[in-house]
């Protein structure tokens, strides 16, 4: 049986610079840091992450996760979350791997093996954290190993990915794992507005088109998506905006008011307030302080 320690030497053997990377094996993606980060603003998909050394802080609106290499998380849906590197050196640097989540191939395998959906009345957090398994560990293992013979990775990874669904199917995320795969749970409603959000956050916010889009009513939504996201529908839309509005002026060298125009603001004073509100510091500021913690970083 593989452990932590084999899981971590793989993903550093394959990920030898800091950063987030693809792999040949799809939606697989490894993760590397040599230092604690800032607080990272990012719009997590439905995922399954293991810490293979060092520590995270992760938080969706006022609900803070913490694990490390004892813990596994799973994410339900796509949600905007502010996370934190907490333990990581050039010693030992911070290691995890991330399997973005297919809901047809969970459906597939639930269907497959007469796994019944776990029993749940309401949609829960969209995020959860559950103690790791030596099988989970062992199946991620294997699956890492195929980086290192590509002609297998078409006919062994989809098997190893298989695997670590199975076990997530008959664990503690089960009731995640399985609203993801059925399109009318309350989850997958929920899922459908954030998806018109996602499409239509530069617009005005619609209420009316939003319940229409999830089959809810007002405060059915309201009430189902403050549990799943830890926020109301509105702050959904901000986050995105900020999120956009930020990248723009980062990547493109926008000033603060086309970047707060693009993205749907009105208001110049009204946008660089809520950024501020969100990410500490005024849109220039912040970026100046990104920057130079990216250059810090860089070799």
């Amino acid at each position: 049986m593989a452990d932590i320690r084999e899981l971590a030497e793989l993903i550093e053997r394959f990920s030898k610079e800091d950063g987030a990377h693809a792999t040949s094996i799809p939606h697989l993606f490894l993760h590397r840091l040599s230092q604690p980060s800032t607080p990272l603003y990012s719009v997590y998909e439905p995922a399954f992450c293991i810490i293979a050394q060092g520590r995270k802080q992760v938080m969706v609106g006022e609900q803070v996760y913490l694990y490390d290499a004892s813990k596994y998380l799973v994410v339900s849906v796509d949600v905007p979350i502010v996370s934190h590197i907490m333990e990581a050196s050039p010693s030992a640097p911070f290691l995890g791997l991330r399997l973005d989540l297919d809901p047809a191939v969970i459906g597939a395998l639930m269907m497959e093996g007469d796994l019944k959906a776990a029993a749940t009345a309401q949609p829960g957090p969209s995020l959860g954290v559950s103690d790791l398994s030596d099988e989970l560990i062992d199946a991620s293992v294997r699956l890492l190993k195929l980086l290192a013979s590509p002609q297998d990775i078409p006919i062994l990874a989809p098997l190893a990915m298989r695997e670590i669904l199975y076990r997530l199917l008959r664990g503690e995320q089960r009731a995640r794992l399985s609203e993801i795969a059925f399109a009318e749970s309350k989850l997958q409603q929920v899922n459908r507005a954030i998806g018109w959000i996602k499409r239509n956050f530069r617009a005005p916010f619609r209420m009316d088109e939003l319940t229409a889009t999830a089959g809810m009513s007002a405060s059915a939504l309201h009430q189902h998506f403050k549990t799943v996201t830890g926020m109301s529908p509105l702050q959904y839309q901000k986050q995105l905006r900020l999120h956009e509005a930020r990248t723009l002026i980062l990547s493109q060298s926008v000033d603060a008011a086309t970047a707060g125009h693009a993205v749907g603001y009105e208001s110049p004073s009204q946008f660089s307030r809520e950024y501020r509100r969100l990410f500490g510091a005024p849109p220039l500021r912040d970026v100046e302080r990104l920057r130079d913690a990216l250059n810090a970083a860089s070799p």
